[in-house]
């Protein structure tokens, strides 16, 4: 019997890696990872060596055809920037400089990827990006992708502890007539923000971990990573602190480590950027490169890999039975 050919993928605006890591998770094999953050590259680079990473502009990527080699790939996936849409800038939408939704669409028109798989903020499902959520979709159907639908997905459903609605965009080739479905929540909830971190929050010896831990007794409000214009690494705006106090944390930051045997009962300990990982979904082996404040960008930035990786099974069963209805 032959082995099955692998499912194969273009990932554009990677990032620290979240939605590849899931994506790869899912059965996925790279073939191209498109950024243009070096610190975001390096970590591509620290933790799969064997990908290949392109740290390039996406629009100069695409006007260079640097990527018709993979023409024909099984899925085209990407995290276009998220500033134009964001509740927290100006939203301008297809006015922002920074809105790489024509790139990743002439991509696709190029590739002719299986599949396509976009996601962003929430702010893009708001009534006021109606308009431009409808363009999109008349763009991806006049290139032979009839078969698409937005979706807001929340990362709790997917077994992540944060509150973290996603935007996301799936749209399979019409001539695959592919029948695909949104992947189900999981059975499970999400473990709170105590069970998630107990242990990173005890592992230097403080003795009131678990105590804390019987506190933190809900899942964490949505990480911002933020962007290179504003200051230091922080939890989010007033709200989303004040939140974070009730769970018996600072927002103050990020920590380089966690408490001590001398720190009191009622220390309320900042986060370090392996515990804000972990609530974003990575893995404890996923390391991150840069200094701390580069870090956290990344991570609060990132796709949580737990609801890449549930999207992208549900994609790749579509696609593998494509095929096998195909070879019939």
């Amino acid at each position: 019997m032959s082995t099955p050919t692998p499912l194969t993928s273009v990932e554009v605006c990677a990032g620290a890696g979240g939605q590849a890591l899931g994506l790869a998770q899912a059965g996925f094999e790279h073939l191209a990872c498109v950024e243009i953050d070096a610190h975001a590259c390096a970590t591509l680079r620290l933790n799969r060596p064997k990908w290949t990473v392109i740290e390039r502009d996406l629009r100069a990527v695409v006007a260079e055809g640097c990527l018709d080699e993979h023409a024909g790939c099984d899925l085209l996936a990407g995290g276009v920037p998220c500033p134009p849409f964001s509740m927290a800038g100006k939203q301008l939408g297809a006015d922002d400089e920074r809105d790489l939704f024509p790139a990743i669409l002439d991509l696709a028109e190029g590739l002719q990827p299986g599949a396509v798989m976009i996601e962003n903020v929430r702010g893009l499902m708001g009534r006021k990006f109606e308009p431009y959520r409808g363009a999109i979709l008349e763009r991806l159907e006049a290139i032979g992708y009839s078969n698409a639908e937005w979706a807001l997905l929340q990362a709790s459903d997917y077994g992540v502890p944060q509150l973290r609605p996603r935007a996301v965009l799936v749209a399979l080739r019409d001539d695959l007539r592919a029948d695909w479905t949104w992947p189900k929540p999981s059975p499970q909830p999400a473990p709170t923000v105590g069970d998630a971190l107990k242990d990173l929050m005890g592992a230097d010896g403080w003795p009131h971990a678990d105590d804390w831990a019987s506190r933190a007794d809900r899942i964490a409000p949505t990480l911002v990573g933020g962007s290179k214009k504003h200051g230091g690494p922080d939890l989010g705006p007033t709200r989303a602190k004040r939140e974070w106090t009730t769970l018996g944390c600072s927002g103050m930051g990020i920590a380089d480590a966690a408490p001590g045997p001398a720190a009191p009962a009622d220390h309320q300990p900042r986060l370090t950027v392996r515990m804000t990982a972990r609530l974003q979904g990575f893995p404890d082996d996923w390391d991150f490169a840069g200094r701390k404040t580069a870090q956290y960008r990344q991570i609060g930035n990132a796709f949580p890999p737990p609801v890449a990786r549930a999207v992208g099974e549900s994609v790749a069963q579509a696609l593998a039975a494509s095929r096998l209805a195909v070879a019939a």
